[in-house]
């Protein structure tokens, strides 16, 4: 089969596209998944460039995928040669990747795609998914009624983000860096944006809630913004951030009673945790029946053949993706 690898630790170059043997089943309950589309994600070019989990070189890298089973195995019950399945799994050098024409899943790692949208969505967005999900609805346990603060609203997870607060019933604040970011996020249902490059963030938050702060504020960006978003959350209220907030002064999150929580949708990957496996296997269920009942919708920027990889990696990488890129194969 085709499928792009990476050799060494590295920029975009040393992913490298090459001839390789496809997988096979091996267990009763493997599923042979023939990829039509894999989702690119941030977390692969970190991969890519950091090795974070010590892979052995080369491995296949991406984490998304939509694919349509080929050959189950005797003990496989719930999916059947021809079904149309996305999932989020592999990628991070542990377990194969999904930049490649195959791939052998484990019949509980996968759901069936929705049915409103086609192979390409589908592969954008299981991760952004999980993610969002996870951090406003597993972490921050966001409820209607209370007022949200998510930065980077236009962002692949950010834009989800809004859409899964809105549905939950919460009043959604966002960041945006422009006018045309802003008119998406609002599209997708921001009640107020904030250009954070022309606008006082701060005094900002302040006017919206009456002085005292967002119940819970989303971080998808990094540790300065984390740190700036302390003062910008209600006290007593929630902070969740996607990032390791490294040198963080912690005085004012003490003072405010916050509570501070970290979201790594991988975790259950790495560290083999296979309740928490089934349990995002069922947020993409719900995710499905949001996709199908018209609440739900994931923004691609653009699409891009196998072969070009290393070049959604430095799109990525020069931060000029304001939607998701999906290699398609």
């Amino acid at each position: 089969m085709r499928a792009v690898m990476v050799t060494a630790k590295g920029d975009p170059s040393v992913l490298d596209a090459r001839n390789i043997d496809a997988p096979e089943i091996s267990k009763d309950n493997d599923v042979l998944v023939k990829i039509a589309a894999a989702g690119v994600n941030p977390i692969d070019t970190k991969v890519r460039a950091g090795n974070l989990f010590g892979a052995e070189f080369p491995f296949i890298p991406g984490c998304d995928a939509c694919g349509t089973v080929i050959e189950t195995g005797p003990a496989v019950k719930t999916v059947k040669p021809g079904d149309q399945v996305w999932y989020c799994h592999g990628g991070l050098g542990l377990a194969q990747g999904n930049y490649a024409e195959y791939n052998v899943l484990e019949e509980w790692q996968l759901a069936h795609k929705p049915a409103s949208i086609d192979e390409v969505q589908a592969a954008a967005s299981p991760l952004v998914l999980i993610t969002a999900w996870e951090s406003l609805f597993t972490q921050a346990r966001l409820q209607a009624g209370e007022t949200v603060l998510i930065h980077a609203g236009a962002g692949g997870v950010g834009h989800v983000a809004i859409q899964l607060a809105k549905w939950r019933g919460a009043r959604v604040i966002t960041t945006v860096s422009s006018a045309g970011k802003a008119a998406v996020a609002r599209e997708l249902g921001a009640e107020e944006t904030i250009d954070y490059r022309k606008e006082n963030l701060a005094e900002r938050i302040a006017e919206l809630t009456d002085g005292r702060g967002a119940d819970v504020v989303y971080d998808t960006v990094g540790p300065a913004v984390f740190q700036a978003s302390i003062p910008l959350t209600a006290h007593y209220g929630r902070l969740v951030t996607l990032i390791n907030p490294a040198g963080t002064d912690w005085t004012e999150a003490r003072i405010r009673n916050l509570a501070v929580h970290f979201t790594l949708m991988l975790a259950p990957w790495v560290r083999n945790l296979r309740d928490h496996w089934l349990r995002q296997s069922d947020i993409l269920r719900q995710c499905g029946e949001l996709f199908d009942s018209g609440r739900l919708q994931v923004r691609v920027q653009q699409t891009l053949p196998l072969e070009q990889a290393a070049e959604a990696h430095r799109i990525i990488e020069e931060g000029h993706a304001s939607g998701k890129l999906v290699l398609t194969i």
